[in-house]
């Protein structure tokens, strides 16, 4: 599946996971996210998922699209793997407000690329 199709479905896998934790949120404030462990584990498993797919996404790709910080999402995806009980909340929440809408953006862009 190491293929532009194989990346357009992998790049439509981390839409979908974004998307996911955009329908957990809502108008959630970090209080509330704080208080449910569930929401919060549900977000980090769908970031488990986006770094997972990065990782099967071509080196073609990545290095086309070199403006994603692909390193940094297959690494926050080990660390939220592997380092389960000492991922910090604050931390997930800000990559979340912070670095997923511009994730978005840009996986929408490079899927109308490969189209």
């Amino acid at each position: 599946m190491r293929s532009r199709l194989g990346d357009k479905i992998r790049l439509q896998h981390i839409l979908d996971a974004i998307q996911e934790i955009e329908s957990y949120l809502g108008d959630v404030d970090f209080e509330k996210f704080l208080e449910n462990s569930m929401m919060r584990y549900a977000c980090i498993k769908q970031m488990e998922i986006i770094g997972e797919a990065s990782n099967h996404v071509t080196a073609g790709v990545k290095s086309e699209f070199s403006s994603v910080e692909w390193g940094q999402i297959i690494g926050m995806r080990n660390v939220f793997v592997h380092e389960y009980f000492g991922v910090d909340a604050t931390i997930v929440w800000e990559i979340i407000k912070g670095d997923i809408p511009d994730l978005k953006d840009k996986i929408e862009k490079i899927i109308q690329n490969l189209e």
